[in-house]
């Protein structure tokens, strides 16, 4: 099709908060008229004169240094009541509104809000077939339905594989029939959504057909009971293989194969209009979707999955990661060309595919459970016809295998596993940089109980989920992340190690970002599958980075004494995961871990300023990939998470007459998955319910706080036995608590640092 004429105006869509560059949407054929957008509304009074309260209440007891233990208990178990009743009134007020047909322009004057009423943030999910999300994204999909937040999730393509609805034993004998297995892949997800948000698969959908930004038209669906929840059909053509050439396919248009690629519309889909998409097309398409939509939390496949080292196969679909490269191409577009103050600051979030089913499990039975479950619903098991279509009501592909490749047992983020964004300075200052927008953000408390600043975006875009930090021996802090950058040329697509570097202890200022480049030399290669680095100072001063490469092996560069950076050296092992941990034990030797499908492997210096030693095995359990270092008790102290229970495990590892692992240790938990940080007396990582789980010392419970996040949480020591611990939230807000290591050790009241990061 033709490329159309700039929109000259702002219309919302059926389910959308609103105000989008999408001409008016159009009704399907015989259908009810679309459902106007929800206007972007705060809490009721009361729940903003909590909010405020409990923004007062909290800044009051940070200041206060821990007073009286027993009188901050109760404290905080106000605060998580005024924050749950006021993120709840909010949520209850937007579904009305959706309902009542409400509509606005989200670039319009906002309602008056309390500036630190919680927010619950709006997240989108970008992925390539009809049941990634339910496959790799779950269980966080399903918490945050279950807690109310607005979610919508784009489908790239129609998933009409084969066009062969049928079990492994009928498929010979089923007749293909792509539009309609494409419509019953979507009755399939309509139903899944329906029984995670209301507990009923049956539970209506209003269908509306809408012109988007790129030229063609997408289905939008609104669960009725549940407006906040919204599905959004791109309808384009699948590649229909895994690995093979496919050129008509996203991998095929990403590359220049084909000058655009058509529609596969479902059968029943209100959209009628057939067209086709070129690359640049698709990624006006998705900004489109993004303006509209005006999400805070991004979830994309994972861009750069790598390849299997044997066969050079690739380890995902093509579609996943070439799907989430368009979404990576789209997020930088929209971050450029949409002024910051006509949308809210949004985090990404990657996630593990096909690989997922060679990993152990991250997920406790009664989650896997859960999640199966869902995709029972899916496959439509039962084969009743509850949807009422001749195509049918569900993927029945899936149905001899629902769990797939063992993929409901587990969830894995490809990026933003590492917990050290936080740190603090000699004057126990706080630091903290997450990526937003796809640049870093910084934010600052100066001194123990100063003001907070930011986020303030350090320039320099393409940043990748996912940032280390380091003190320097002179009291510089050096952030370290890796960037996307997308060349004239598809294959110049390409990620690199970067660093930027405190021009001065305790300034805000910060240098250049500096590359360190990588160790691939090509992205064909293994799709440009490096880790994020991971970076320690030895006992001499000396800096070094490591990462995983796409060969699974260990790769490092040391700073040299002028400053300038040796070769990206090779340190051996094979078959690693994840990304790759440091820490420096008492006598000043860095070592360096990483995981396996079956232990970890350690590597360490015989002396500061000695090149790393041979990788060796610890032989430690299984873990459930992401791991967390930090020197103490003469050596250096791993926590990681046990597989198939999400309790977390630690072990000591010494470094005398080489690697030696000390007393592995069972601490509990609360069945989470995902990176645990530690510092001093703390623990905190997911729990189950997706909530911020937390361990303060021996013999003390696990608890569970009110906050959903991004990536992994991070903790820093900030005085004698304090500890500060921070999460960034589905708001993309930074959220600060703090404990003291005394007999009645609990989280301090959490503060948001910032304004609300709202729709505007």
């Amino acid at each position: 099709m033709p490329e159309r004429p700039p929109f000259q105006g702002h219309t919302p869509w059926p389910g959308g908060p609103g105000g989008s560059p999408f001409d008016d949407p159009a009704p399907a054929p015989g259908g009810p008229a679309p459902t106007p957008a929800p206007a972007p509304g705060g809490p009721a009074p009361a729940a903003a004169r909590g909010g405020r309260r409990a923004a007062r209440r909290a800044r009051a007891a940070e200041a206060a240094g821990h007073r009286s233990a027993r009188a901050r208990s109760r404290i905080v178990k106000a605060v998580c009541a005024v924050a749950a009743v006021a993120a709840g009134c909010m949520l209850l007020l937007r579904g009305g509104e959706a309902l009542a047909g409400i509509g606005g322009d989200r670039r319009g004057p906002a309602p008056a809000t309390a500036v630190d009423a919680p927010d619950p943030g709006r997240v989108l999910q970008i992925v390539a077939h009809p049941d990634d999300d339910l496959y790799f994204m779950n269980p966080d999909l399903r918490y945050s339905i279950a807690a109310g937040h607005p979610v919508t999730t784009v489908y790239l393509t129609a998933g009409e594989a084969d066009g062969v609805n049928a079990t492994e034993g009928k498929q010979s004998t089923t007749a293909p029939n792509k539009p309609a297995y494409a419509e019953a892949r979507q009755n399939g997800i309509r139903a899944a959504y329906a029984k995670m948000a209301t507990g009923d698969r049956t539970s209506a959908w209003k269908r509306t057909a809408v012109p988007t930004k790129g030229g063609g038209h997408a289905e939008v669906d609104v669960l009725v009971a549940k407006p906040e929840v919204n599905l959004v059909w791109l309808q384009l053509r699948e590649a229909g293989t895994v690995y093979d050439s496919a050129p008509d396919s996203l991998h095929g248009l990403w590359d220049g194969k084909i000058p655009a690629l058509g529609a596969q519309l479902a059968s029943g889909s209100p959209v009628k209009q057939r067209f086709s998409y070129s690359k640049d097309q698709v990624v006006r398409t998705l900004v489109g979707v993004l303006e509209q939509y005006g999400p805070t939390t991004v979830r994309a496949q994972d861009p750069t999955p790598g390849r299997f080292p044997d066969t050079k196969k690739y380890t995902d679909h093509q579609d996943h990661f070439y799907g989430a490269r368009f979404v990576q191409a789209a997020l930088a577009a929209y971050a450029k060309d949409v002024d910051a103050k006509d949308r809210p600051h949004f985090a990404v979030q990657n996630y593990v595919g096909y690989f997922n089913g060679s990993l152990p499990s991250a997920l406790d039975p009664d989650e896997a459970k859960e999640k199966l479950d869902i995709l029972d619903t899916y496959a439509w098991l039962d084969k009743q016809n509850h949807c009422g279509s001749d195509a049918g009501c569900g993927d029945l592909k899936v149905a001899d295998h629902p769990a797939g490749n063992g993929w409901t047992s587990t969830v894995n983020y490809a990026r933003g596993t590492g917990t050290s964004w936080l740190t603090s300075d000699k004057d126990h200052g706080l630091w903290a940089f997450k990526v937003l927008d796809g640049q870093v953000a910084l934010w600052h408390r100066s001194g123990p109980i100063g003001a907070w600043s930011g986020p303030r975006l350090l320039p320099g875009t393409g940043m990748d989920p996912g940032v280390a930090t380091v003190t320097l021996p002179d009291g510089r802090i050096a952030a370290f992340g890796t960037r996307t950058s997308f060349g004239a040329r598809p294959a110049e697509y390409r990620r690199e190690v970067v660093y930027t570097v405190q021009k001065a202890p305790g300034t805000e200022e910060f240098g250049d970002w500096q590359s360190l480049g990588t160790p691939e030399t090509a992205d064909e290669n293994w799709t440009s599958d490096i880790s994020a680095p991971a970076v320690a100072v030895d006992g001499t001063g000396q800096l070094a980075a490591y990462v995983r490469d796409g060969a699974g092996s260990l790769r490092g560069r040391v700073q040299l004494a002028n400053g300038g950076w040796g070769p990206w050296a090779s340190y051996g092992g094979s078959g690693l995961h994840g990304t790759p941990v440091t820490a420096t034990d008492g006598a000043g030797r860095r070592m360096v871990f990483a995981a396996t499908t079956k232990s970890v492997v350690g590597w360490t210096q015989p002396k500061p300023g000695a090149p790393l030693g041979p990788a060796t095995p610890t032989g430690l359990p299984d873990t459930t990939l992401p791991l967390t270092a930090q020197g103490r008790e003469g050596g250096v102290r791993l926590w990681f998470r046990k597989p198939g229970s999400g309790n977390v495990r630690t072990a000591l590892v010494t470094g005398d007459g080489g690697l030696k692992v000390n007393h592995l240790t069972d601490l509990g938990g609360l069945q989470g998955f995902g990176s645990v940080t530690a510092s001093g007396h703390v623990l905190a990582g997911r729990s189950a319910g997706g909530l911020l789980g937390s361990g303060l010392g021996e013999g003390r419970p696990w608890e569970r706080s009110p906050l959903m996040f991004v990536g992994a949480p991070s903790s820093t020591a900030t005085g004698r036995n304090l500890v500060s611990l921070a999460v960034v939230g589905l708001d993309a807000r930074l959220y600060v608590t703090s404990s003291a290591d005394d007999a009645d050790a609990h989280l301090a009241p959490w503060v948001p640092v910032g304004p609300r990061n709202a729709a505007r």
